[in-house]
């Protein structure tokens, strides 16, 4: 029997927390995920900063999910210390993964 040339795709949704803090010069943002080990954004302003820590948490976990790992737990807002200035945001991040080519 013929296999289907149509392999098919799973997408995995990934949401985690992300710590902004504003620049000290008042422009723009930092974000960091504290479950994502060296997982970093900046940007000018908020709606970039949310935009540069999506893509930087999408590359963090495709990474990692190329290499095998483990996705960590997600930390909870509420458990977070933060710094004065600082806010969580939830940050949703969606991967399209296809099969092995065995």
């Amino acid at each position: 029997m013929e296999q289907n040339p149509i392999r098919r795709r799973t997408i995995m949704t990934f949401t985690y927390p992300a710590v902004f803090t504003p620049h000290k010069d008042d422009k723009g943002f930092h974000a960091e995920f504290p479950d994502l080990e060296l997982c970093e954004a900046d940007g000018p302003d908020l709606e970039d900063a949310i935009e540069a820590a999506r893509d930087a948490a999408y590359n963090w976990l495709s990474l990692e999910w190329e290499e095998g790992g483990d996705f960590p737990q997600q930390t909870h807002a509420e458990d977070m210390e933060l710094a004065e200035g600082a806010f969580v945001r939830q940050i949703m991040v969606r991967i399209k993964l296809l099969p092995d080519n065995d």
